[in-house]
């Protein structure tokens, strides 16, 4: 059986609407626990890699030591073109081990709303997110890598997605995302939201409303990514 390999940063953030895509597909899924697993032979394999969101940054090295081996890591990963998917603070790991700068925001972004595909994009897995709504849930931001290929932008950052070539696709968004589970975000990120001022009640009313059209583009945007990879 083929294997996914997938860090977490936080246990309730996992894989979301993907993982029925994936088993589908023949992949076994093993998780990881960033900061607690030996991370060495996910990120060495040449098997698809998720690295998934969490509320530390990047720049939070000394606070958090483990991200400076995740991002050493990666950078060799990368260096071999393995395919790796991104999300969220994931897409800011691969940001940084690709050496650009990653760093707070001007504005907490949380919430649905649509995505501006750039050209490269619509000729991208991110096509399939079009004119629908995803879920950004974020407050840093990152610039765009030399390497990087811009896909997408929102009303507030001009960085949400970028890739290199099919095999590395970093999203700032959350497509993963299952709104069937919504609930575990605004239990686990209540001192954030509140903190923000993020209206909870629209949060889950917009997850309602908008959960079931991301859930069918977000399953399109990964087998797309997935059938064009190689090495697996």
């Amino acid at each position: 059986m083929k294997t996914i390999h997938v860090v977490q940063h936080l246990s309730f953030e996992d894989l979301g609407i993907f993982s029925e895509l994936l088993n589908h597909e023949g992949y076994d899924i093993h998780y990881l626990q960033a900061g607690v697993d030996d991370l060495t032979p996910a990120f060495a394999s040449k098997q698809p890699l998720f690295i998934l969101g969490g509320p530390i940054g990047v720049y939070e090295v000394d606070t958090y030591p483990f991200l400076a081996t995740e991002i050493a890591l990666l950078k060799q990963r990368l260096a071999l073109n393995y395919a790796t998917f991104g999300i969220c603070l994931g897409a800011q790991l691969i940001a940084d081990a690709l050496g650009a700068n990653v760093y707070a925001g001007h504005h907490k972004e949380i919430g649905w709303g649509r995505l501006q595909i750039s050209d490269l994009g619509l000729a991208s897995p991110l096509r399939f997110l079009d004119g629908k709504h995803v879920l950004h849930w974020h407050g840093d931001t990152f610039d765009l890598p030399i390497q990087g290929a811009h896909l997408a932008s929102s009303d507030y950052y001009q960085n949400q997605a970028f890739c290199i070539g099919r095999q590395i696709l970093a999203v700032q968004f959350h497509p993963e995302v299952n709104y069937k589970d919504i609930e575990k975000w605004l239990i686990g990120h209540t001192c954030e939201l509140n903190k923000a001022n993020i209206d909870i009640h629209q949060l889950r009313q917009d997850a309602l409303t908008y959960g079931e059209q991301l859930t069918e583009a977000g399953r399109l945007m990964l087998k797309d990514w997935l059938n064009n990879l190689s090495h697996i």
